[in-house]
């Protein structure tokens, strides 16, 4: 038997909400040029966007990624995500009808049990956007929406150790140093944008 999705009353405002997200994001490169133009028109077309089973239904939905910075010590938080078998920023999936910034903000607290308190100039606004096959089983694509937060270093006692084996604070440069296949696709682009805007 196949079921249709029923519309939700607040489900149009949400997909412009997202729309307006992702227009004010000012394109790194060609890839996030083409990237940001991909989930325009996936959100736009009205595919379902939130996750609602575990790992891969719908194929294709929404994550919130944030990075935390420490602008004092000008370092980037990363965890060794157990799952991916990668470093990765914390974050999670946007649950459905949930507003990517409080899909940060939940996200924050559970991950690593602080608030979250956006970076200027960003703001509560992603700068980033990436569209990512993910690896293991269950492969689905993610459309990550990539938020900074800021934190003290020595405000983070404590991360969620189920889903992370470890945390490491790293400067940009040792981001960039690091072998491409031991983080986050994107996260070398996201590295040098981030850099060029603060």
């Amino acid at each position: 038997m196949t079921t249709t999705r029923q519309p939700n009353a607040g489900d149009g405002a949400l997909r412009d909400r997202l729309l307006g997200l992702l227009a004010g994001i000012e394109p790194w490169d060609e890839l996030e040029q083409r990237h940001v133009a991909e989930a325009s028109d996936w959100i736009a077309g009205g595919a379902p966007v939130y996750r609602t089973a575990k790992p891969d239904v719908p194929a294709r939905h929404l994550v919130s990624y944030f990075v935390v910075v420490d602008e004092v010590q000008r370092r980037l938080l990363l965890v060794a995500h157990r799952k991916a078998g990668l470093l990765l920023p914390t974050g999670g999936h946007v649950e459905p009808m949930e507003d990517p910034w409080d899909a940060v903000r939940r996200e924050c607290v559970e991950e690593l049990g602080i608030e979250a308190v956006p970076l200027e100039p960003f703001g509560d606004r992603p700068l980033f956007l990436t569209v990512t096959a993910t690896r293991g089983p269950g492969v689905h694509t993610d459309v990550s929406l990539w938020f900074a937060v800021r934190a003290d270093a020595a405000s983070i006692v404590t991360y969620d150790e189920e889903e992370f084996s470890a945390i490491r604070w790293l400067t940009p440069q040792e981001i960039l140093s690091e072998p491409k296949d031991t983080l986050d696709p994107h996260m070398f682009r996201f590295t040098r944008k981030l850099c060029s805007q603060l």
